[in-house]
This record gives structure tokens, C-alpha cells and sequence, in this order.
């Protein structure tokens, strides 16, 4: 078991943001007069120069991390290390799993798993009376995004989406998928084109397509979006605009409005930008959130610059802290956590590269109205990150609700899963 929270929060070295902006569009950027967006050539040099990248930015001694893709022992992973609030609890519910990230449960309990650089889909189940997980897919280019609706297991790796029929009754002998490449027509560009993908209660599957740079301008018909298609890859909607980067999204569990994570661009300096939270009104559907002109709660951008940057551009909930990389994230719902938690949001951040002094390496807690005001951000798993040293001992990425109320967190960098549960 691991220790309980104790003073965690008051420990941090790198505060938190506690107080949520604003749900819909602020009266001064309404009023303003909308940006012109880019010409077909503008985009194409942009894209040609890989993006904005400021040489006055540029530190030889920010690096990306270096993925971990090889199974961490059980007696290594850090179970001692995690604090959670008094009267919750943390076990190791799955391991041997490298490179584990996004989740999804089947109606039997199977757990599937998607990964990125390993290029692996898994299964995590139960055989004769042990969790076991096995190899679902493999040699996928990022297969990051993974869904299960109506007994099928969807899976989408940059462009390529497969489906799984029957997927639980065939864990011990994986058949071939259905490839639905060409009805969904997804871009190929992969820099933050790894998927998150979400069922909505509109009967619609969600995925998102990132930005193909860390701030340039885009076509926004095509990249900084969050998309919905009916099951089959017909009617493609797009439901957000001006996102950068959003691995994770959820629905209220009153409104049924999306709400969903966005990172914050790099080279930007140390604490910014931002990453965010953001709630897509009902009314509201095909809103510009910003990316690439304006940032977290109306930054404009120093570097793609255009006049009113953040004119009718709708701001986020709360902001979640500069390079935290807030991935995965779900409303819970469930009974077992006091009273309190029903509604909050838990947001996994997978934890900085482009900060000197790093950030993030837990999960928060988000509480809001449903219209997306008082925002709250606490901490509520932390512990992965060794502040005197520097140094992560883990990467949460995704969070998950079991049907008995529990949550599993899953984390990259040792190729576990852990069960956070309330037992006081």
C-alpha cells in the first residue's frame, strides 16, 4: 500500500493553478474583430520551416525524455513513493506493460491498452484467476488511441484506424481487425497526431488531429481540431477548433458538453504556456480555442503574431500548469470516493521535458460548475516526481473509472497500472 497524502500540496515546488478563467467567450475578445486566417502560401512556409522555433528559445539542455519500453520489475515500481489523500489507498493492478498510456474497458472487464513509441496495442485480463496481458497489435506506428462500443475494440494509430470484432471473446486468439482508413480519412502528418478517442453521448466517436508543429499557423480545416464521425467514418463533424494538442477528453456527466485537455506550446519560456482545461458549449459546436495566436487565459502568441489574437476565442476552465504535458482525463462518476469527488475531474499529467526545474509527473483534481466556472485544481496522486533531485520515477497518462468506483491510473514510464481506491 502507499503512504497517504500528507502535506503534498504545501510541498510543491511548483504551485499549481487554483483558480479557473473563464467558460465562454470574455466580453472584451467577443468585441473584438475576428483574425484573418492564413493564405494556402502562408501555410505551406510555415510548414516548410518546421514551425516557429525562436533561436532565442533554443537550451541545449532541454531534451525530450527518453522513452522507457521495457518492462519495470514489480519490486521497482515506486508504489512507496505515491501519496494520495487520507482514507485513499494505491495498489499495482497491472505491470509488464511498457509503454502502456490510453485506456479502455470492455464490458467484461478487460482492460485494452495503447501505446506510442513501442507501436503496441495490449489486453490486460483475467486468466484462471490471475491478470495477464498479452499483445493485441503490434508494429503500428503510435497506436495511441483506443475505444471499445458495442463489443468492437477501435483503434487508431496516426491515420489508420482498425476495428476488432467480438474482442472479448477472442483474447486468446486476437482475429484479424477491420481496416476503416479510408472512410475515417484521417491526415498523416504524425508530430501530435497520436489519438485520443472517445464515444459521446450524441452516438458519435470523437478523435482529435493536433497541430503538425510546436506553433505555427495551420489549415484549421484540418489540423487543431477535435472531429466526430458516426461509427462507420461517415459524416465528419468538426466540433473544435484552434487546439493544439488534446490526448484526452471527456463528457459532463449533466450537460453531456465536451470538456477536454490541450497542451501549451513549447520554447516559450519556463512558464509558459500554459497547458489547459477546456469546456465546448453545447450551442456552441466548431469554436475557435485559440491555437496558434492565443494561449491559456488570452496570451498572445510572441511569435505568430496577428492582430486581436484572441478575438472569438473562448478560454479555458482552469489552467493546469506550464509543460505539464495534462493528458488523459475523466469525470467521476462513480460512489466509491466521498461525496465530494462525485462530478470532479481527475487529469493526468505526464510531466514536463522543456522546463529546467520540472513539472507535473501526477494527477490532479479539477472541480467546476457545469457551466465551466470556480474551477478548482488539487492535487490528488502525486509522488512520481523527486523534487531534489530533479528526476521522475513515473508518468501518469491516462485515468479510468471501474465500475466499482475505483480508478486505475496508467503509467508510461514503468508499464503499470495502478488501482487508487477508498478504504477508510
Amino acid at each position: 500500500m502507499s503512504r497517504n497524502w500528507e502535506g503534498a500540496f504545501a510541498r510543491a515546488a511548483v504551485p499549481f493553478a487554483l483558480i479557473g478563467a473563464f467558460g465562454l467567450f470574455s466580453a472584451a475578445a467577443a468585441a473584438q474583430t475576428p483574425t484573418r486566417p492564413p493564405t494556402a502560401a502562408e501555410i505551406e512556409a510555415r510548414k516548410a520551416m518546421g514551425g516557429y522555433f525562436p533561436e532565442r528559445m533554443k537550451n541545449p539542455n532541454l531534451t525530450s525524455n527518453p522513452p522507457h519500453l521495457t518492462a519495470t520489475p514489480l519490486d521497482q515500481i515506486p508504489l512507496d513513493r505515491i501519496q494520495v489523500p487520507p482514507g485513499f489507498r494505491v495498489e499495482v493492478w497491472a505491470h509488464g506493460i511498457p509503454g502502456g498510456r490510453m485506456m479502455a474497458r470492455a464490458p467484461g472487464g478487460a482492460v485494452f491498452v495503447g501505446t506510442r513509441t513501442i507501436g503496441r496495442v495490449y489486453a490486460v485480463y483475467e486468466r484462471d484467476g490471475k491478470r495477464v496481458s498479452k499483445i493485441v497489435a503490434e508494429k503500428l506506428v503510435q497506436p495511441n488511441g483506443v475505444l471499445v462500443h458495442n463489443g468492437s475494440l477501435y483503434v487508431a494509430a496516426i491515420n489508420r484506424v482498425f476495428r476488432y470484432d467480438n474482442i472479448e471473446a477472442n483474447l486468446e486468439n486476437i482475429p484479424a481487425p477491420v481496416e476503416m482508413t479510408e472512410a475515417f480519412k484521417l491526415p498523416p502528418e504524425v508530430h501530435h497526431n497520436w489519438k485520443f478517442l472517445a464515444f459521446g453521448p450524441d452516438g458519435k466517436i470523437y478523435f482529435q488531429v493536433g497541430a503538425p508543429c510546436n506553433a505555427c499557423e495551420i489549415n484549421p480545416g484540418v489540423h487543431g481540431q477535435i472531429r466526430r464521425y458516426n461509427l462507420d467514418g461517415s459524416g465528419m463533424e468538426i466540433v473544435a477548433r484552434g487546439v493544439r494538442n488534446s490526448v484526452g477528453f471527456d463528457f459532463h456527466p449533466k450537460t453531456g458538453e465536451l470538456w477536454f485537455t490541450d497542451n501549451g506550446r513549447d520554447w516559450a519560456g519556463e512558464d509558459g504556456f500554459e497547458d489547459e482545461l477546456n469546456r465546448l458549449p453545447a450551442n456552441m459546436i466548431g469554436a475557435n480555442f485559440g491555437f496558434p495566436y492565443c494561449h491559456a487565459n488570452g496570451q498572445p502568441d510572441p511569435d505568430v503574431r496577428v492582430p486581436n489574437p484572441c478575438a472569438n476565442t473562448i478560454l479555458p476552465v482552469a489552467l493546469l500548469g506550464a509543460h505539464t504535458a495534462a493528458l488523459g482525463m475523466r469525470f467521476y462518476t462513480g460512489k466509491m470516493f466521498p461525496t465530494e469527488y462525485q462530478d470532479s475531474i481527475l487529469i493526468a499529467r505526464r510531466g514536463s521535458w522543456n522546463r529546467t526545474e520540472r513539472s507535473g509527473y501526477d494527477v490532479v483534481r479539477v472541480t467546476a460548475t457545469p457551466d465551466g466556472r470556480n474551477a478548482r485544481v488539487t492535487p490528488f496522486m502525486t509522488g512520481f516526481l523527486d523534487r531534489a533531485n530533479n528526476a521522475y520515477l513515473g508518468r501518469p497518462v491516462d485515468v479510468m473509472q471501474l465500475p466499482d468506483g475505483s480508478v486505475l491510473v496508467a503509467d508510461e514510464h514503468n508499464g503499470a497500472i495502478f488501482r487508487v481506491f477508498y478504504a477508510r
